[in-house]
């Protein structure tokens, strides 16, 4: 059965006035009210009723809060909801055979769940989602492949099973909630329920608690698991790993892993765009005179690089195809010449150096 609407328990419509609202509840508060109607369990239900409607009604926001659930038919007598019939009984955010769906209203339906709802089947929470940064080495990042990674999360305690009693301990309703698993905290007007914290939720706790986890059910581990890096990766790049992440109870609906990824800078290669870029180093005669270079490639692989006659430091030269893929697009690889020069020539060399300088032209 739906909640009673408020209008209809303050026998005022629903575009009453404040003045109105506040007149039909100091009519029936008075006439229902404990001190009037001493051990009349009635009465006090009806006052508290009455006391209920009046804390909504009587506060704008929380007004207009109440107004669009019953609009939406959450109530007795308040107008039905327009969609073609309601959710099949169960379905998340549903209150019983109703048909009205508290989570419409986002973080409001907790609230209003709890006030309205009188034991509405919620949908259980997803855990909590995890986030981790995994290196990620260049060759990896840049053709793809698995990688192993750990990550520590809170699972469900091996030797209790989640429950959080000792094995071969006895139970007993919570003293706290009395068995509910929640204890409700009242917000103004509206009553939020929260797990109770002595039972942990459960209702009940155990003689004797877990040795392992002490009463709370799940224990801190270490979680292996293998990743599947994508072609072309970059830092900064996330993947999510649905369904790996943290649960929300033992036993519950767990999160999810996000990962991003931080690529390790390599010795010869990096990256510009799906480009790789590498520099090789070159002799003043093979700059000068021209020359052949076996290259390494990102797939292990060499290929024969022709350096022309009178390069220049700094020049590039670009090996088709040979660079990153993604999308269907390739990019190359830029091979970039560094020009060495011998730190000490001998007197010989020097003198011949000096001739050839003079011969080309060059001033020294």
């Amino acid at each position: 059965m739906a909640a009673k609407d408020f209008y209809q328990v303050l026998g005022v419509s629903d575009s009453a006035s404040q003045d109105d609202i506040k007149k039909a509840y100091r009519r029936l508060a008075k006439q229902h009210h404990p001190d009037a109607n001493p051990d009349n369990v009635t009465a006090a239900e009806r006052f508290k009723e009455i006391s209920e409607a009046h804390s909504v009604l009587s506060d704008p926001e929380k007004r207009k809060q109440y107004d669009q659930m019953r609009r939406l038919g959450a109530f007795e007598g308040g107008p039905r909801r327009s969609s073609a019939g309601p959710r099949p009984a169960g379905a998340p955010g549903d209150v019983g055979a109703e048909g009205f769906d508290f989570g419409d209203f986002g973080g409001l339906g907790d609230i209003f769940s709890s006030i309205f709802g009188r034991g509405a089947r919620q949908a259980e929470p997803r855990g909590e989602s995890l986030e981790a940064v995994v290196e990620v080495p260049f060759r990896v990042a840049a053709l793809g492949g698995k990688i192993t990674v750990t990550i520590p999360v809170t699972d469900t305690c091996p030797t209790c099973a989640g429950s959080g009693g000792a094995p071969g301990a006895s139970w007993s309703t919570c003293p706290e909630c009395n068995g509910r698993g929640t204890i409700s905290f009242g917000q103004g007007g509206f009553a939020v329920n929260r797990p109770c914290p002595q039972c942990r939720g459960r209702g009940k706790i155990p003689s004797q608690p877990c040795p392992t986890c002490r009463g709370a059910g799940d224990v801190r581990t270490e979680k292996r698991i293998a990743i599947t890096v994508p072609p072309a990766t970059e830092s900064g790049s996330r993947i999510r790993l649905r369904g790996q992440g943290q649960r929300s109870r033992p036993g519950g609906t767990p999160g999810d892993i996000i990962i991003t990824f931080q690529v390790q800078p390599d010795r010869f290669f990096r990256r510009e765009g799906l480009d790789l870029v590498c520099e090789v180093p070159l002799n003043l005669a093979q700059a000068t005179l021209g020359t052949r270079l076996r290259v390494r490639t990102l797939d292990g692989k060499k290929v024969m690089l022709r350096i022309p006659p009178g390069t220049q430091p700094g020049r590039k030269f670009r090996i088709k195809g040979m660079g990153l893929e993604k999308n269907g697009r390739r990019g190359d690889q830029l091979v970039g010449v560094q020009v060495t020069v011998p730190a000490e020539l001998t007197s010989e060399q020097e003198e011949l150096l000096k001739q050839f300088a003079e011969s080309a032209g060059l001033s020294y």
